[in-house]
Parts: structure tokens; sequence; C-alpha cells
């Protein structure tokens, strides 16, 4: 299934839901590793068809880019993701000061354009101020008819710093008006972008809500559909019952308007063999065309039939016992119902519906991991978890009895969790 997804270069959306946060970044290591190695094989190719003339060399220009890749200490390709980081500020924090910074910056523009119009106001203001002032004295002819020039000199210096001051105490009134106006402006907007961050949270919670109802309602339809197969096989096995209590023309009869065969009839007339260890059984030849992917319950109840029971899937080792953390064709949230009440360290084994293989459902002490256990090929691993294959379910769950399933997490597989409800819930796998 990995090799599909990396040949590809494309994942369903329903089977990314399943997997855990770490098996997504390790499959995201996966693709991007197989992104570069099908670039580094485009180069050498194109290296190739150079050398050999196939096609004209490149002129490399000064001008041309290249890319480099920052390596962590461990030589692989450093990845950092804002706010998970050490020391990264929270994302609802980052937002905050990114809506606070905007708005001080479109303040400030907004204040420097008001600034510069109060500017060319108080100078043309002062400028025509003066040159009347300037008039008025040429009019009046002061210099004239003062006796001592150096006396009308010191009165224009003195009418000059009088209006420079003037003009110095008018700039400094000018600029608390903008910076008012400044402060104003940034409150304004910083709650009108606070207000269209909120109003968008509030979008993304309703839709939030009707895909929980969705999810919700697809799950009761679920129940209803297993309530109903269950009655149905209840009433089968209360059937076979009666037959087994008639006498044999009775069971001869029945079999024959049933159209069943002559061995299904002395399975029920003879008794089975002792307990034991099973003889080895031949794995039959895959007969009917598998789909990519799961596409109904029927299809995996046969896909377990014909491909997985001669394996001994779910069974114990060299025994006839289906083993205790084995289970059928259950959801996710039926599996942590089912470990709820455990301690850290149960688990269980449930039949997918993603994909061709299983679902090992882990109690941590607080939550629960799902792994994905591929099992379309020959063997049985981990998807994107542990590179280590099987040769039987049995052998994967006690390897990780004893070795742990991921680094980051420890795992080991502890106490099994087992059936609450009768009949199995894997009872159609084995009819």
């Amino acid at each position: 299934m990995l090799q599909q997804i990396l040949h590809d270069m494309y994942i369903d959306p329903e089977l990314l839901a399943e997997l855990s946060d770490v098996q997504k970044h390790i499959l995201f290591y996966k693709m991007r590793e197989e992104q570069l190695r099908r670039w580094r094989e485009h180069e050498a190719w194109e290296a190739l068809a150079e050398a050999e003339g196939l096609r004209p060399p490149k002129v490399k220009r000064a001008s041309d880019k290249h890319i480099q890749w920052l390596l962590g200490a461990d030589g692989e390709v450093w990845v950092w993701i804002m706010g998970e980081g050490p020391g990264d500020k929270p994302y609802e924090e980052i937002s905050e000061e990114l809506i606070a910074e905007r708005a001080r910056l479109q303040a400030q523009r907004e204040a420097a354009e008001l600034w510069r119009q109060k500017e060319a106001e108080i100078t043309k203001k002062f400028r025509d101020a003066l040159a009347n002032e300037k008039a008025r004295i040429l009019a009046e002819k002061w210099k004239v008819e003062m006796e001592d020039r150096k006396a009308a000199k010191i009165l224009e210096e003195r009418i000059h710093e009088e209006f420079k001051r003037k003009e110095e105490e008018e700039r400094k009134r000018g600029e608390e008006q903008i910076r008012l106006q400044e402060e104003q402006r940034a409150k304004e907007l910083y709650w009108t972008l606070k207000q269209a961050q909120l109003q968008s949270a509030a979008c993304e919670k309703e839709e939030r809500e009707w895909e929980e109802q969705l999810r919700r309602s697809k799950v009761a339809d679920e129940e209803r559909s297993r309530r109903a197969q269950r009655a149905r096989d209840e009433y089968r096995r209360h059937s076979l019952r009666a037959i087994q209590k008639g006498t044999v023309a009775g069971l001869s009869s029945m079999f024959r308007e049933l159209g069943q065969s002559h061995e299904q009839e002395a399975r029920l007339y003879h008794p089975l063999p002792s307990p034991g260890p099973p003889p080895p059984l031949a794995v039959p030849v895959r007969t009917w065309a598998r789909p990519l992917r799961p596409v109904s319950r029927e299809v995996i109840v046969r896909w377990f039939k014909e491909e997985q029971l001669p394996r001994r899937a779910g069974f114990e080792r060299n025994t006839r016992s289906i083993a205790p953390w084995f289970h059928g064709i259950i959801s996710r949230e039926n599996a942590e119902d089912l470990l709820e009440n455990m301690t850290e360290g149960a688990f269980l084994v449930r039949v997918s519906e993603k994909i061709w293989g299983y679902t090992l459902s882990y109690r941590l002490q607080k939550g629960f991991k799902h792994f994905l256990v591929d099992a379309s090929a020959d063997f049985y691993s981990f998807l994107g978890v542990d590179p280590n294959r099987h040769a039987t379910l049995t052998d994967l769950i006690d390897f990780h009895k004893e070795e742990i399933i991921t680094v980051s997490g420890g795992e080991l597989l502890q106490e099994p969790c087992g059936q609450r409800d009768s009949p199995p819930d894997y009872h159609l796998l084995f009819e």
C-alpha cells in the first residue's frame, strides 16, 4: 500500500484521516524523499543525454538560482513546522500580534499622509503671514522713518522670532492632533480585523458542527445495519440448531432443498475431531479480481475468507482458537469504546474498511492510537511506521509484545481486548 501511494504520489483523504500524527509525518517524509529521488534521476538522465549528444548542453547563466536544503544534526533534511518547534509561540498569539502589527502599520501610513497635509497648511499659512507683514512694513516705510536702522533690524528679527515661535507651537499642536488620530485609527482597525477573524472562526465552528452531525448520522446508520445483520444471523443460527435436532431423513431432505453438498451433510452427521494443532493448509490460488481498495463489507468478508483464512489470520499460533485480540469489521469509535475502561497497553486488531488489511487500536494513558497493518501482499507490516515484515498476523503481534512499535511513542502490546457482545463481532468472517 505504501509503494502504491509513493508511485501515485497521492493518498485518499479518508485513508489519511486514519493515520496518526507520527504516521502522517513519516508519510510526508517518504513522499518528499520520493520527489527528490525522481528529481535526481531526471537530472542524471539529462546529464547522460548531454554527454551522449542527444541534446545540446545547457548554458548556465549568472542569474540561475539554486536550491540547497538545510540539513539537521542527523544529516537529514531539516523541516520546521510553525507552532511546533521549541520556543515557537502559539498560533493564537502569533495571529494576535499580526493583527495588531497590521493595524499599527496602516495607522502609521494614514498618519504620515495627514501630517504631510497639515505641514503644507502650516507652512503656507505662516509664509503668507510673513509676506503680508513685510508688505505692511514696506508700505508704512518704517525703515525710512526710523533714525536708527539697527533698531529696525532688531525689530525685524524680533518679529521673525515671534513668528517662528508661533509656527513651532502650531507644529506641536498639529503633531499631537495627528498622533491622537493615529492611535484612534489603530484601535478602529484592530477591532475591525478582530471582528472579521471572529466571524471566520464562527463559520469554521458551524462547518465542524455540521460535519459532526453528518458523522453521527453515518454511525447511526451503520449501527442499524449491524443490528439487522445480527438479527438475521441469530435467526439463521436458531434455524440450524432446529435442523440438527431433527431426524436424519429430515436433514437429508432439507439439504436437498437448499442444494447443499454431501460434504456439508457429513460435517453435521460426524463430530469435529478433538482440538489440537491444525494441519497445514495450502494457500489457494486467488480466483477473483480484487479491487484497489475495499468497496463494501461483502467484498471485505469475501477477501478475508478466500485470502486470510488459509493464512490462519486471527487464530492463535498452532491452535484452532481465535485469538482474544481479534475483532471483525468494527469502526474506530467501537474500538475506542471497547478500550475505554482498560489500562495503557491494551490493544485489539480489527479488520479495516479502508485498506486490504487490519487496524491495530492501542490504549494510551490518555487517548488512543490506531496503526494500519498492510496485508495486501504475502506478508504483514505496519503502514508507514515499522519496516519489518512478518509471515503471519500472529507473528506481528507477538513481535511487538517485546519490541516497541514507534520510538517516539514506545508502544508495547500488553493486554488483549476481547469480545463484549454475543455473538462476537467477527462471526460473519468465520461462517
